[in-house]
């Protein structure tokens, strides 16, 4: 038979091709991968509510048993084994150093003419705290916590007193949420005597006057109480003001005004529903219920005698209200801000604040946000500028003081990391006061959103990350991610560790967002409709998310990976057990993955409002029904799956990720490894040192390079 020239070359071509890609994939093609090792069965068996439910690796649950011990060891050794199959490891690791030692920096705090930030550079591990003198002063480092000689140790910026001379911060070891509160003097550059032990602070305001510091400090057994530190005493001592009659499930943040006289108690549910109080310092007033018999979400913020509310409170979509607080009757109660047409963002991560004399609020549109500005009266002032589709860095608030004209944030997007702006409230102009940079233009890069529909028919968007030039041909490797939980929205932000949208697109991949039911993108209604009994509807849009990207030629099974951490991680532990056929590869971080069991552990007993209990009979069959770890079938043909936990991770139990690990290996038929990525300082995605972070990524995108035979 001959061959044309064109048809040879075409052959010759497509040789070549198959040659490129077994030296990048070659361990997917024809290494195997080296087997697991065996873990011990048990045979407990627990009757719920009449129903028998086997629990085979229950005795992973105990983390300092020298047997559990003895099997993350040899977990984390067989880790390695497979991962060692990846050639390009080596060169991935050092693209990954390029693009996670861009360094960091917080928005400042401006007190007494300081400005208190936090920055690390490209070669240091671990945050420091700086002040300048002054805007334009000189940086200056007070706190590195490199100096200690331990890298795991870490320091961040709880409070700063008006004049700017005392500054308290948290100091922690390890990912731990736990944290010692530190004081220290600013003009002597030297630490106080008094420290308030480690344990979980909502936050740490110093006192008008500098005698003291209030703090807000957490158990799940007993929730949260805010506590009153004099200088020059013992911690044992504190005295508690305020939070006793709450229990757990309930967290208390104490607040001060701009000026000092009142001092804001805020009792939140992690599922919506608020209560606030007011305290008059400079009357040495009572503390005064505001909000105490009102199911709904009030965000607070005082400005002058005035408190500001920010509410979805007979108003789905939102609205401000303005209370007097010299005559706070609810009758007195007026709207400055009424409700509109965009859905205003009152969640955990929403923006609302009192600063420079005016009501800085956050909507979204479609999930994307923006934030107005109105004086006090309501009248509209314009939008914070920002440059693309984007939203403030992720656990930042905005910065300043209801009596100062200057507002700092932190602007990010999918490929804009940190960029600090100083905004001036009167002119309207803003500056960049300090940006970080990645290896890649953001010219380079396409963001767009598309809508699909989920099973019953719901309008779902989703946002996509590649490089410009895309080829539809269903070749692509994607990586999807997605949360749907707690009401909080994933706008498009920059955060390697959570959001390696730009990382992938770099590598010819698309990174992809669903905006799933169960979050805050449009208001309590879609967080309403995936929670609890509806929890199954957030699983059902990102498994037709997947399915869309598809149809539509972005990729294809054998080149789709998923990823999410921590509540993101029971969504893709749910997906792939529910499509496993649907997905390559899947890398669930800090996961809940027992819904029978979560509840008995660290701050399990907090998430029982947005997921339901097992105890409870009605609620506990369609918590059977999705748990990953319940629903692990022997036999079946699972993707390629990657867990990340650690010892420190003090807010999601590891036992999840030991658990489900030991369960997947002894059921998978697909030959397909599934690993334990495990750290004896690894904690809830806080505090680990850039080093840290560099090794779990790494080992991360090496695993779905791996599977998805991608290439550094």
């Amino acid at each position: 038979m001959a061959f044309s020239a064109t048809k040879s070359f075409a052959i010759v071509r497509h040789l070549i091709r198959l040659v490129v890609l077994i030296t990048i994939c070659g361990s997917t093609l024809w290494a195997q991968p080296p087997q697991p090792p065996a873990t011990r069965v048990d045979s407990v068996v627990e009757k719920i509510h009449g129903v028998d439910v086997p629990d085979p690796y229950r005795w992973l649950e105990d983390q300092n048993s020298p047997e559990t011990r003895a099997w993350i060891a040899t977990q984390n050794s067989y880790t390695q084994a497979v991962l060692k199959n990846f050639p390009s490891g080596a060169e991935l690791r050092k693209q990954i150093t390029q693009w996670m030692k861009i360094g960091s920096v917080s928005t400042p705090i401006s007190k007494g003419g300081r400005y208190f930030y936090t920055k690390r550079g490209p070669d240091q591990d671990q945050a420091v705290i700086y002040v300048r003198e002054g805007l334009n002063g000189a940086e200056q480092a007070l706190l590195d916590p490199a100096k200690s000689g331990d890298a795991a140790t870490s320091v961040d910026i709880l409070s700063v007193s008006f004049d700017g001379k005392l500054l308290a911060y948290g100091r922690r070891r390890g990912g731990a949420d736990e944290q010692e509160i530190v004081l220290f003097d600013v003009d002597k550059r030297a630490e106080l005597a008094d420290r308030i032990p480690k344990g979980s602070y909502w936050s740490a305001p110093i006192a008008p006057d500098k005698s003291g510091l209030y703090y807000a400090s957490f158990s799940p057994s007993t929730g949260s109480q805010v506590y009153f530190h004099r200088l020059g005493t013992k911690s044992e001592s504190d005295q508690e003001i305020f939070g006793k009659d709450f229990g757990p499930g309930f967290i208390t943040t104490p607040t001060l005004s701009s000026d000092g006289r009142y001092l804001l108690f805020t009792v939140s549910r992690l599922n919506g529903g608020t209560q606030v109080f007011v305290q008059n310092l400079e009357q040495k007033g009572p503390i005064t219920p505001i909000i105490k018999d009102i199911d709904a979400t009030f965000v607070p913020a005082i400005g002058g005698d005035h408190l500001y509310l920010a509410t979805n409170w007979e108003a789905p979509n939102g609205r401000v209200l303005d209370v007097d607080l010299k005559n706070p009757e609810r009758a007195r109660w007026r709207v400055v801000v009424p409700e509109g047409a965009r859905q205003m963002d009152i969640s955990l991560f929403g923006q609302f604040a009192g600063l420079a004399g005016k009501l800085f609020v956050e909507y979204l549109e479609n999930a994307v946000p923006t934030i107005k500005i109105y004086e006090p009266s309501g009248t509209y002032v314009g939008d914070l500028p920002f440059p693309v589709a984007g939203s403030l860095q992720f656990g930042e608030k905005l910065s300043g003081d209801w009596n100062q004209d200057e507002v700092f944030y932190a602007f990010t997007s999918y490929a804009i990391p940190t960029c600090v702006y100083r905004y001036l409230a009167s002119t309207g102009r803003q500056q960049v006061w300090d940006k970080l940079r990645i290896p890649i233009s953001s010219d380079e890069i396409e963001l767009k959103q598309v809508w699909y529909e989920s099973k019953d028919k719901t309008k779902i968007p989703m946002f996509l990350v590649y490089k410009k030039g895309l080829r539809l041909d269903g070749n692509n490797p994607v990586l999807m991610t997605g949360y749907g939980g707690f009401g909080i929205s994933f706008a498009p932000t920059y955060q390697m560790e959570l959001f390696p949208a730009a990382f992938w697109a770099a590598h010819g991949g698309v990174f992809a967002v669903a905006s799933l039911r169960g979050g805050g993108e449009f208001g309590e209604k879609w967080h309403n409709a995936g929670m609890l009994d509806k929890k199954q509807n957030g699983f059902d849009d990102f498994i037709a998310a997947a399915e869309w990207l598809v149809k539509n030629k972005y990729t294809r099974p054998s080149r789709l990976a998923i990823m999410g951490d921590s509540n993101g991680g029971l969504l893709v532990g749910a997906t792939a057990m529910q499509r496993p056929d649907l997905f390559r590869a899947v890398a669930s971080e800090f996961p809940v993955l027992d819904m029978l069991r979560y509840q008995d552990f660290l701050t399990g007993p907090m998430w029982v409002p947005e997921y339901g209990s097992a105890e409870d009979p009605k609620q506990f069959p369609y918590l059977y029904a999705y748990s990953p770890y319940h629903n692990v079938r022997p036999g079946t043909k699972y993707p390629a799956m990657i867990f990340v936990s650690g010892d420190s991770d003090t807010r999601v139990s590891p036992m999840h990720a030991r658990k489900m690990v030991a369960r997947v290996q002894a059921a998978t038929s697909s030959g397909n490894p599934v690993i334990l990525d495990y750290d004896t300082l690894a904690g809830h995605l806080v505090g680990l040192s850039v080093a840290k972070q560099i090794e779990t990524m790494t080992d991360v995108m090496s695993f779905l390079f791996l599977e998805l035979g991608m290439a550094p």
